[in-house]
């Protein structure tokens, strides 16, 4: 009886390990998955069992462990970055603005002002990105109302969609322009010098416009935004404002 107690220690320590084994094995045999919703699907090939990008001052390293090929692939007509380690965009996305007041001083009735600022973008995404802008209203002086409106430009055919010439001092009103500088991502329109737009109207529900967009990757893409206002000598005095809002985003 006492032999028979013993073996049966040994059998119940032997299920005991099968049964630790069998558990280890199960989990280690993780399949990928799908996740999805209304607005994604994401398909993975695997499920990294160790990942991540290690950092010092003398190193940087990134590591995938269980993916299937982990490495960069290049052909002809193709680059393949497999790994954890390039989930990180080489190029992260950025926008900003050198300059986000733009004071036109003391204007003098058929005396045309400008102003510039540099929008600058960064991108990485493979689709490309966009950026739209639009004011808030006209220019306004709030306590009364006055309006220095937008301008319709010489031929009184711009608007917030087409560009036409302005270069009359008697043509009133508050317009921009797009010019390339590091970029070719200026939005349609102002290939000619002289030429404007109107500032889409929030007030109005006019739709915000592209004034820079590109398909294309690239670091630091510049252009140069010109605000023009002239205003007829009956333009009443006052203190006019208005915001202009520019929303840039990448595509995916």
């Amino acid at each position: 009886m006492k032999y028979q107690r013993v073996k049966s220690k040994y059998l119940l320590f032997f299920l005991c390990i099968f049964t630790i084994l069998f558990f280890i094995f199960a989990i280690h045999k993780t399949s990928a998955i799908t996740m999805s919703s209304d607005s994604y699907t994401i398909q993975t090939g695997d499920l990294n069992t160790a990942a991540g990008k290690p950092i010092n001052s003398n190193y940087k390293l990134g590591v995938s462990v269980g993916q299937t090929a982990p490495r960069f692939y290049t052909g002809t007509n193709y680059k393949v970055r497999a790994g954890f380690q390039y989930i990180h965009s080489i190029i992260p996305f950025t926008f900003s603005i050198s300059s986000t007041l733009i004071d036109f001083g003391v204007l003098t009735a058929t005396n045309p002002v400008t102003r510039k600022n540099v929008l600058f973008v960064s991108n990485g995404s493979a689709a490309g990105y966009s950026v739209l802008v639009y004011e808030n209203h006209e220019l306004l002086v709030p306590a009364s109302g006055a309006l220095i409106p937008d301008t319709s430009c010489d031929t009184g055919t711009c608007s917030q969609t087409s560009s036409a010439a302005w270069t009359s001092t008697l043509t009133y009103g508050f317009g921009y322009r797009c010019d390339n500088l590091s970029s070719i991502d200026c939005a349609s329109g102002f290939s000619d010098a002289n030429t404007y737009k109107q500032f889409a109207n929030s007030a109005k529900d006019e739709s915000p416009q592209a004034v820079m967009s590109s398909s294309n990757v690239g670091k630091e893409k510049e252009s140069e935004i010109t605000y023009k206002v002239n205003i007829s000598g009956t333009q009443p005095a006052g203190f006019y404002t208005n915001v202009i809002t520019f929303i840039a985003t990448p595509t995916y």
